[in-house]
């Protein structure tokens, strides 16, 4: 989410794309040898669906909008299925936060043998939890505008937050963040919420690093200017599609998915001189799964072309492992921020309940 996204409210159910082993019949009795000669004529011709049932089923947690229609889990399995003679198993929660909330509550029970969908808010929170293991892969053919040298997660994609508008409907977007936040007259926006969206999570942090002391107080005369508070990416974007705000928490990224795929070059991004907070999506191999060698292989996968060509048109954000110049033109042609925000895992983790706590208190001022 976001990582995330093509802009479609289509939020997925808690497992999405998922197959499960459940529910198949037992093995029926043999009680006589008529049944035992057609039980074995059917035994030989099932043979290849039992191979098929047999290779290893590497199960990945991720968020919905990845493996939605439209998202880059359908390109991803096929690819990786063609190479690594398994079966890719994909659940999926609304956001990062919710996905990192499921792991929390599964604990040491957990299905998932890769998470891929937490982000640099959210890492040295999901490490704690005592989860994942070191990824044990080399790192190689990055394209970060930040060094890597994290042990455990490793990235696949990455973007700037930003507010999105539509040129047509909104004359004068504001040229600032503190000019959004000051201004009595500023546009509607809708945002998400903290506690279970990695944009709203990232806007949370941005705030504290361009107000720092003053955030507070900055959420406090920003609140009358929201139409409110989304669960996810997906539901507010949607909601700034129908017309109902001015504009949207998002990405720079995201008016490249109206250029390609609709040829509509009205949907801007604010980009503000205070700076913009950035995101870096992660994955990490957990440390309680029985497919290590298969986790790390897919790892591996997610570091190489055939994944990371997946992303630019289909998750939308900047590949972590592709150069510029194998990005589609229309990313070419997206506005950067000049400076880039982005905070200490560590510093998330050990404020975040308080950085929470603070913008509730001012959204219910």
């Amino acid at each position: 989410m976001a990582h995330p996204k093509a802009p479609i409210a289509n939020v997925g159910s808690p497992v999405a794309g998922a197959s499960s082993t459940e529910g198949k019949p037992m093995p029926r009795l043999i009680r006589s040898a008529a049944t035992l000669s057609l039980a074995l004529a059917v035994s030989l011709t099932a043979a290849p669906a039992r191979a098929e049932d047999e290779k290893p089923v590497l199960t990945v947690y991720t968020y919905s909008s990845f493996i939605s229609e439209w998202g880059p889990g359908g390109p991803v399995k096929e690819r990786f299925e063609a190479e690594c003679d398994c079966q890719l198993e994909w659940v999926s929660t609304d956001d990062a936060g919710t996905l990192l909330s499921r792991l929390k509550l599964e604990g040491e029970g957990t299905k998932a043998d890769v998470v891929l969908g937490l982000d640099t808010n959210l890492m040295a929170e999901a490490e704690a939890t005592g989860l994942f293991q070191p990824h044990g892969v080399e790192p190689t053919g990055l394209e970060l505008p930040v060094p890597w040298t994290d042990a455990t997660f490793l990235p696949f994609d990455w973007g700037w937050f930003a507010f999105v508008y539509d040129e047509t409907r909104l004359l004068n977007p504001p040229q600032s963040l503190t000019a959004l936040v000051e201004a009595e007259d500023a546009p509607a926006i809708v945002i998400q919420d903290p506690r279970t969206s990695s944009p709203g999570l990232g806007l949370l942090v941005w705030m504290k690093e361009v107000f720092g002391d003053g955030a507070g107080d900055a959420w406090a005369k920003l609140a009358p200017k929201i139409v409110t508070v989304t669960q996810g990416w997906s539901e507010a974007y949607g909601l700034f599609l129908e017309g109902e705000a001015d504009m949207v928490l998002s990405y720079t990224t995201s008016p490249a998915y109206h250029q390609i795929v609709e040829g509509d070059d009205t949907k801007k991004a604010a980009i503000f001189p205070e700076g913009h907070g950035m995101q870096v999506e992660v994955a990490g191999v957990t440390r309680v799964t029985d497919h290590t060698e298969l986790a790390r292989g897919f790892l591996r996968f997610m570091l190489s072309e055939a994944f990371q060509s997946a992303i630019p048109e289909t998750n939308w954000m900047y590949p972590a492992g592709l150069p510029a110049a194998s990005l589609p033109p229309a990313f070419g042609a997206l506005p950067t921020p000049e400076t880039s925000l982005l905070t200490a895992p560590d510093k998330v983790a050990e404020n975040r309940r308080a950085w929470i706590d603070e913008w509730l208190a001012a959204m219910s001022r």
